[in-house]
C-alpha cells in the first residue's frame, strides 16, 4: 500500500480515514464480491424492461468492468428471460451466472435448465409479510424454504438463502427460519436483506454481528435497497462488519428508489479504505451511459461517478482554482475523472460565473482581455445567462466578445 493512501495520482480524499482510531474495529472479509442484480431487481424499477439482446448487452458490460456475479434474472418470469439467462451462460463472459427463483420447486428446475452456477432462493421472513401480504401461515414458508433449498442442492446449484424484508422480521422468528433452512434444507450463504431500505446505519455493525454468530462459517451477503439513500454507506459498514458479498445494481437501479449502485460503492472501497475489488473502473461511465440509452432514463446531472454535469466547474471562485491548478484535478475533485472514464473538468459559463471564468474562454478562442473588459464581459455573460436560463454555448460567448473586444479574423 501507498505510504499516502489517500492521496495518490488518481485520487485526493481525507488522511482522517486512515488514522489508527479511525480505522479500529473495521473487519473486511479477505475478499468481497459484488454480486450485481441489475438484470432482476433493477428491472423490477417501475416503467424499465429490458430485451434479451438488451440483457446481453448489459451483461458483456458488466463482464467488462468485472462484476465478480451477475443475478442474470428470473427464468420462470417469461420466456425471453428465460432465453435471456441461458444466452449469458453460453456466452461464457467471467463473471458468475446465477438465477432467482421464488421457494419453489419449479422455479428451482427453470433455474437449472438455464446451466446458471448459483441461485438466489426467496421467501418472506416477516410474520406480517407471510401471513398479511401472501395469505400464508408461517408453517408453509418454513416448508417450502425447506424443500426448495434442499432441492436446488441436489441439483448442483450454490444456494444463496434470501429471506424478505428480514430487516423488519421479528428477530428470534426470522432467525429460527434461518436455523431451520440451515439445518434441513440448505443455504451456502444468507443475504441480509433490506427490502424496504429501512435500516439505519448505526444498525448495521450490530445486526452482521448477530447473524454471524448464528449461521456461523456461512457466509454473508448483503441485499440493500436505497430508500434513504443510505444503500451504499449501509453495504459499506456491512462489509466492515465482516460480510463478504454486496448486492448492487448499476446507477441504482431497482424497485422504488433502487438498491445499493456498485459505482458508489466499490469507489469508495478503492479511495476511502484502500479496498481495490479488482474493478476496470474506467468502464464505469461507459456503462452508465448504456442504462440510460436503454432505459431512455438519464440520471440526475450531478449524480456521483457520472452525472454529465459532475465535472463542469460553473463558479467563478473554483474557475480560478482550475486556471491554477488544471494540471492537478484532484486538487479539484476527490478523484481524477479518469478514473471512471469521465470527461475532464472544465470551465462552463452561466449565471455564477467570474472573471476567471472568462478569462478561460477568452484564452480558448485567442483573444486578450483588459481587467475592465473582462469584468464588463462577466456582466454580460451572467445577463445573457438569464436570458437562457442555462449555460452560454460558444456562439454566445462569441458574440459577447464581439461587443466589447473586435475579434480577429
Amino acid at each position: 500500500m501507498e505510504k499516502t493512501p489517500w492521496r495518490t495520482e488518481k485520487w485526493f480524499t481525507s488522511p482522517w480515514n486512515w488514522l489508527p482510531e479511525v480505522r479500529e474495529g473495521l473487519n473486511f472479509p479477505k475478499e468481497i464480491k459484488l454480486h450485481d442484480v441489475t438484470l432482476r431487481d433493477g428491472e423490477q424499477q417501475a416503467g424499465i424492461i429490458f430485451t434479451k439482446d438488451e440483457k446481453i448487452r448489459i451483461a458483456e458490460g458488466l463482464a467488462e468492468v468485472g462484476v465478480h456475479r451477475i443475478e442474470a434474472g428470473m427464468p420462470v418470469v417469461s420466456k425471453e428471460d428465460e432465453a435471456a439467462v441461458k444466452e449469458i451462460v453460453k456466452r461464457n463472459l467471467g463473471p458468475e451466472i446465477y438465477a432467482f427463483a421464488r421457494c419453489m420447486k419449479d422455479d428451482v428446475k427453470r433455474a437449472v435448465d438455464c446451466g446458471v452456477t448459483g441461485i438466489v432462493v426467496e421467501i418472506p421472513s416477516s410474520t406480517h409479510m407471510i401471513e398479511k401480504a401472501y395469505g400464508w401461515t408461517l408453517e408453509r414458508a418454513v416448508r417450502l424454504s425447506v424443500e426448495a433449498t434442499a432441492y436446488a442442492h441436489e441439483q448442483g446449484l450454490r444456494v444463496v438463502f434470501f429471506p424478505i424484508d428480514l430487516s423488519r422480521a421479528e428477530f428470534d422468528w426470522g432467525m429460527s427460519l434461518i436455523a431451520k433452512v440451515a439445518e434441513e434444507g440448505w443455504m451456502d450463504a444468507l443475504a441480509v436483506v433490506d427490502t424496504f431500505g429501512g435500516l439505519a446505519p448505526h444498525a448495521v455493525p450490530w445486526l452482521i454481528r448477530k447473524m454471524k454468530e448464528r449461521v456461523g462459517d456461512k457466509p454473508l451477503e448483503v441485499h440493500f435497497h436505497d430508500d434513504f439513500g443510505m444503500g451504499a454507506a449501509n453495504s459499506l459498514l456491512a462489509l466492515a462488519a465482516g460480510a463478504e458479498v454486496v448486492h448492487t445494481t448499476i446507477a441504482a437501479l431497482g424497485e422504488r428508489a433502487g438498491n445499493t449502485p456498485y459505482e458508489d460503492l466499490s469507489l469508495a472501497l478503492l479511495t476511502l479504505y484502500g479496498i481495490d475489488l479488482g474493478l476496470r473502473t474506467e468502464k464505469m461511465v461507459p456503462l452508465a451511459r448504456t442504462i440510460e440509452e436503454i432505459t431512455g432514463q438519464e440520471n440526475r446531472w450531478n449524480r456521483a461517478i457520472f452525472g454529465k454535469r459532475l465535472t463542469d466547474i460553473e463558479s467563478g471562485i473554483i474557475a480560478g482554482w482550475y486556471r491554477n491548478c488544471k494540471d492537478e484535478p484532484t486538487m479539484l475533485a476527490p478523484y481524477d475523472p479518469a478514473l471512471v472514464g469521465g470527461k475532464p473538468l472544465d470551465v462552463v459559463l452561466g449565471k455564477n460565473s467570474g472573471v476567471d471564468s472568462v478569462l478561460v474562454w477568452a484564452e480558448r478562442i485567442g483573444v486578450e482581455l483588459t481587467e475592465q473588459q473582462a469584468q464588463e464581459i462577466v456582466q454580460a455573460v451572467k445577463a445573457r445567462a438569464y436570458e437562457k436560463h442555462g449555460l452560454l454555448d460558444l456562439d454566445d460567448f462569441k458574440a459577447i466578445v464581439r461587443a466589447h473586444v473586435p475579434l480577429k479574423a
